[in-house]
Parts: structure tokens; C-alpha cells; sequence
């Protein structure tokens, strides 16, 4: 029986997939090599790359105009910059390869000949040369994880197959496609121990197109899941269906990941004579990202780099991105961190715009002290103004201190209050989030068995006006979406020279311009 995979590439015989080949352009691609012509994939992890390498490899070697090879370099990534052994792993791995896909016996013997007689700088490309000598038809090169390889690697590995370039196909290969993540630019070459591209010039000026691997349309994401329904005869319904789109907007990796947990791990979803529902695909995103899976946990990491955070963070606390460099922002994109639309940045799907505030509130949740549930009526309901009062209390005597333990400091008050409001659901509820660049705020949604309850976020800072009355105005709206008459804004004072947090912790109702309840607190 097949079943949805987030492990490693596809296999049709194992998995439920789309052909690898229907997710981009072969007429494009086919044409590219058939003009000889050197050029790059890239899309971020787990998007379905090595999949689609593989099935053009074995599209070509089926058709019996070239000699296909697929090979993977990240073994070499364990060499960093040490050339002499980064290169003998390259060609090792590309003539094994040849060995393994082509029943070329001759490669690996070879390749050992090479290496023993050609200085590392000259070893790749003296190896492909001459195997393209010795080869009858034109040998297509599809290298994978190239953007693994840093510095001298790189750069030696690039400089080798440009100076190849004009002997091909005869004499080197008639095309090689690089894939990676990112999209190969020089000024991204880096050593190990520096941030400075340490090249000038172009390493890779023979490149003749990028081509990026997109995320599933609404269409492919649903055909993927009606795959289970014609294996197995359970169903989807139809919230389910739009539920595992609207959480992912087709990133390959959550599509599978939802599906599988859904269909094969929760108990119900088990059951084949009971459809998959919407409240089984949301059970199954909430475990995937309280569990941290590995493909999220990865984006956890992502965190801690300095240039996402200088995008991240203002996207989280809604101010302008001000001077980010262009290549914070592609980087981002290219990670799928992130897409743009209509100039404008997002996150890239709600999961993820889950996932980034939820762990970057992980540490300050932890940090938490012992709280009583005083929010809770007797029956386990909760209490809004209890957990009202409550949070004033926590904020009072343990506001100061947690500040210190947030990763990001312009939004740490933000991430305290969710981590005190992720004690308070406890697994009995959920905390949705809005944030976009420029809003100058975000907004929380705390769903507790019956009550909703909505909460905006805004921070006063210095230069800056009390922003009390825009953010009656911005909850107005917020509420009006939610379908409820009275909210909190919570308004953290962060200007310099203020009093401590004790003493200026306060609440009051007031009435917003739509007439609704706001419960106003200044912390």
C-alpha cells in the first residue's frame, strides 16, 4: 500500500505523488540541453528537486540520446574548504554515480586514476573531459546539493566546469544542471570563517537561465490527496480538502506531513471507513508543530541568523523593513521563508506564520515560573476577566526579568505575552496570529472551548505618539473579522526613561470608534 512521504524522494511504486516531471516545464528544460546549455534549479528544501532530477535522468537515458547521470555532492560539504579531499569527494561521487545509474564499471577505476595524477584544482574538470572522450553520446551532468559546498569548493568547482564550457559536448558535457536551495550568485560565495564573497568576479557566467520548482497549485495539491481516496476508499470532505490547502498553500513537505499524520498516525484517521475531516487535518497540524518536526524545527534555526532576523522581526512587531539588504530578502524567498506578491512580502503560509512566533516564544515559555490556572471557572471554562487579572499579575511581577530571555528585543513583550497565553491554552485550546510589515501590530485570536477572545498588540516607542487612539481603530476591524463585540489592547510602553513595569501596569475600559468593549492595558 502507497502512503504520503516527507522523507527523501519519491518512489511511485512506495508513495503517493505528482509526476515529477508535470511540475515544471520538460519542453523548457528538454530545450535548454538540447542547446547545450548550462543552468540552475533551485527551490527550498524538501520541495521535490531530487525527485524531478531523477525522473528527467531517467526521461533522457530512456530516450537514448545522451548518457544522464545524477549525482549528489553534499558528502563533500564535511571538507569545507580543504580542496584537495572536497574534490576527490566530487569526483569519487559523480564517477560512482555513473556506476550506479549507467552500469558504467569503468567510471570509479577512472576517476582513482585521475585523482591520483591531477592536482585538485584541474581534477574535475580533467576527469570529465576525459570521460566525455570516451563516451559515445553526449553525457548530461544533473549535480544536486551544489549550494551545500562553500569557498574554495565552490569556486574550484565552478571554474572547472567554465573552463570545460567551450569543449563541450565532444570534451565535456553538453549540459550540467546545478540544483540547490538557492539560486547560485557570486556575491553569495563565502568562506567558512567570513561574511565577504570572497570572489570579484563571476565564477559561473556560462549560466543561461534559473529555474525554481514551485509549490503545488490548489489543483495538484488536491489531486495529491484524492490519491489516498483511490488507493484506500477513505475520503477527504470537502472542509478537509481546502483546510490542507489553506494551512500549507501547496509546500510540498506540509501537504505530505498533513496528510500522512492525518491518514496514517491519528487513531481516527486510521479507521478507513471514516472520511478525513477538517478537525482531524487541524489535530494534525497543531502535534507537527508542538512536536517540532524536523522540517519546522530546520526553520526554528533558520531564526537565530542575523539577516533573518533583520527581516523577521520587524515583520513580526508590523514596522517597515527599513534598510535590509536586497540579499536578506532573497534569501528568505528562496527558503520559502517568505514569498512576495504584488511587491508586498509575506510569510509564506499560515503554518510557517504559526511555526516563527511560536518558537521564537519557546525560551520565554520556558522561562515561565509556576502560574495557577486562576483563569478557569469550575467547570474548566475559561474566564476572560480572571485571566484578565490574571495577566496584569504575571506582567507586574515577572515582566521585567522574562524581557531579557526573548530573542528578538524589539518584540519581546509580545513574545512573554504568548508565551503566559500558551501556558494558559495548555493543549485546551488555540492562539492564531496576524502580523504583516507595516501594520504596526499583531494581532492574537485565544480560542478556549466557547470564548474568542480578540487581542491587539502595539508598542509606543520613542518619537512616537500614544497610539491608543489608531489602535482602537485597528481592533475595530480586527473584532468586526472575528464576530465579536469586545476585545483588549495591549499597548507595551518601551520609550526610555519610564517607570518600572510595576508601576505602570495598568487596565481601563473604553469604547472603541465602532462602539464596541475594549479593555485597554498598559503594560
Amino acid at each position: 500500500m502507497r502512503f504520503f512521504t516527507t522523507e527523501g524522494p519519491v518512489r511511485l511504486d512506495d508513495h503517493y505523488a505528482l509526476p515529477p516531471l508535470s511540475r515544471w516545464d520538460l519542453d523548457e528544460v528538454l530545450a535548454l540541453i538540447e542547446q547545450k546549455k548550462y543552468f540552475l534549479l533551485h527551490a527550498p528544501r524538501q520541495t521535490g528537486k531530487t525527485s524531478c532530477l531523477l525522473a528527467l535522468m531517467e526521461h533522457l537515458n530512456r530516450e537514448g540520446r545522451y548518457r544522464a547521470v545524477y549525482a549528489n555532492l553534499e558528502g563533500a560539504q564535511a571538507w569545507r574548504e580543504r580542496l584537495a579531499d572536497a574534490m576527490a569527494t566530487i569526483v569519487t561521487d559523480i564517477a560512482n554515480s555513473a556506476q550506479v545509474w549507467l552500469g558504467d564499471e569503468e567510471r570509479p577505476r577512472h576517476a582513482r586514476e585521475v585523482l591520483a595524477t591531477t592536482p585538485p584544482g584541474s581534477a574535475l574538470g580533467t576527469f570529465l573531459s576525459q570521460w566525455c572522450q570516451r563516451t559515445p553520446r553526449p553525457i548530461v551532468l544533473l549535480l544536486d546539493e551544489v549550494d551545500a559546498l562553500i569557498g574554495d569548493t565552490l569556486l574550484s568547482l565552478l571554474r572547472q566546469l567554465r573552463a570545460g564550457y567551450p569543449q563541450r559536448p565532444g570534451h565535456f558535457p553538453q549540459t550540467v544542471l546545478l540544483c540547490g536551495v538557492r539560486d547560485l550568485r557570486d556575491y553569495r560565495i563565502h568562506a567558512s570563517s567570513v561574511q565577504d564573497p570572497v570572489t570579484g568576479g563571476s565564477a559561473f557566467n556560462i549560466k543561461a537561465k534559473s529555474l525554481r520548482l514551485g509549490d503545488f497549485t490548489a489543483a495538484e495539491t488536491r489531486t495529491l490527496l484524492l490519491e489516498h481516496t483511490r488507493e484506500t476508499g477513505q475520503v477527504f470532505t470537502p472542509e478537509a480538502l481546502e483546510r490542507v490547502w489553506a494551512l500549507t498553500q501547496g509546500q510540498p513537505w506540509l501537504v505530505n506531513a498533513l496528510a500522512y499524520r492525518a491518514c496514517f498516525e491519528l487513531p481516527e484517521g486510521r479507521d478507513r471507513a471514516r472520511p478525513i475531516t477538517l478537525d482531524l487535518i487541524d489535530q494534525a497540524k497543531e502535534a507537527m508543530i508542538l512536536e517540532r518536526v524536523t522540517h519546522l524545527d530546520q526553520l526554528a534555526h533558520k531564526l537565530q541568523e542575523p539577516r533573518v532576523r533583520r527581516v523577521i522581526e520587524p515583520m513580526l512587531a508590523g514596522t517597515a523593513l527599513g534598510d535590509v539588504p536586497d540579499d536578506a530578502i532573497q534569501y528568505l524567498l528562496d527558503l520559502g521563508l517568505l514569498r512576495q506578491h504584488g511587491g508586498g512580502l509575506s510569510v509564506a503560509n499560515p503554518i510557517y506564520r504559526e511555526v516563527l512566533p511560536r518558537m521564537l516564544a519557546f525560551t520565554p515559555q520556558a522561562s515561565l515560573p509556576q502560574i495557577a490556572p486562576t483563569w478557569l471557572n469550575p467547570d474548566g471554562s475559561l474566564n476572560p476577566d480572571a485571566l484578565l487579572s490574571a495577566f496584569l499579575a504575571f506582567w507586574r511581577q515577572h515582566g521585567e526579568p522574562l524581557l531579557g530571555s526573548a530573542p528578538y528585543h524589539e518584540i519581546a513583550p509580545h513574545l512573554v505575552l504568548m508565551a503566559f497565553l500558551h501556558r494558559v491554552i495548555n493543549g485546551g485550546g488555540t492562539l492564531e496570529r496576524e502580523y504583516a510589515i507595516g501594520s504596526g501590530r499583531m494581532d492574537l485570536c485565544l480560542r478556549h472551548g466557547a470564548v474568542t477572545l480578540g487581542i491587539e498588540l502595539k508598542v509606543w516607542r520613542d518619537g512616537r505618539p500614544d497610539p491608543l487612539a489608531q489602535g482602537l481603530e485597528q481592533l475595530d476591524a480586527y473584532l468586526t473579522g472575528l464576530g465579536l463585540d469586545t476585545g483588549w489592547l495591549v499597548l507595551f510602553d518601551r520609550r526610555s526613561g519610564q517607570p518600572p513595569i510595576e508601576a505602570r501596569t495598568a487596565c481601563q475600559d473604553m469604547t472603541s470608534p465602532q462602539g464596541r468593549r475594549i479593555r485597554v492595558i498598559r503594560a
